[in-house]
């Protein structure tokens, strides 16, 4: 009986110091988060910056299990190049043929996977959607949670012809010569996102343990004593 009573106390202990991270929203920074593109082709290169709309992460026990950014293509522009080339170059790349910004304002990355390496390095898969088409794509990317802010550091190639974008792409034109572009593009992510509160730490409720009653001993009259 002691036994049984010593591991009911062990359970409720337990129990009661067990805790779970709720699970907590990290808004995207957009005025402290850039994507930089850099783009090649057989003469040279170009980049610029696409910025963010909005976005945000979702955390549970200190492991990011979602997340969803979305970029302004409108705002797409070109570093490189100032002046009338800057302008020409960055109305192509707003041009149908290649993101096609004015019938598709909006690009979306949706995270499905986060997997941890080592440290704070993570390989993500993540559903990206451009000109309208959606494909999977996986990157290395580097998180770091410091208490209410996530930062998100990521570099990666993107093959923009999988979204539809071929203008220029040796893999479907023929004679291209100096004028072909690369079908890959990277781009650079250097994302921060805030959380309203700190995440912190919900108690996990203890086990009800039922109290048995104790059973009241029986009171037996005292047998009536015999007359002589």
């Amino acid at each position: 009986m002691k036994n049984v009573i010593l591991l009911a106390v062990v359970a409720v202990i337990g129990f009661t110091s067990m805790t779970v991270l709720k699970p907590t929203t990290f808004k995207l920074d957009a005025t402290k988060s850039t994507i930089k593109w850099t783009g090649k082709k057989v003469t040279g290169s170009h980049w610029g910056y696409i910025k963010f709309a909005d976005g945000q992460v979702s955390v549970e026990n200190n492991a990011v299990v979602g997340g969803t950014f979305t970029m302004d293509m409108t705002s797409i522009d070109d570093q490189d190049a100032k002046g009338g080339m800057g302008d020409k170059l960055v109305g192509h790349l707003k041009s149908d043929d290649f993101f096609g910004v004015e019938k598709f304002p909006k690009g979306t990355l949706v995270l499905k996977s986060v997997t941890p390496k080592s440290g704070n390095d993570f390989d993500v898969k993540a559903d990206l959607t451009l000109k309208g088409t959606t494909a999977e794509i996986t990157f290395p990317a580097t998180i770091a949670m410091n208490g209410k802010d996530l930062s998100v550091k990521a570099s990666f190639p993107i093959n923009r012809t999988k979204f539809g974008v071929k203008y220029g792409s040796g893999s479907f034109f023929d004679n291209l010569g100096d004028k072909a572009i690369s079908d890959d593009f990277t781009v650079d992510v250097d994302a921060t996102a805030t959380a309203d509160a700190m995440p912190t730490p919900a108690a996990v409720a203890a086990p009800v343990v039922k109290k048995k009653k104790k059973k009241k001993a029986k009171t037996v009259a005292p047998a009536p004593a015999s007359g002589k």
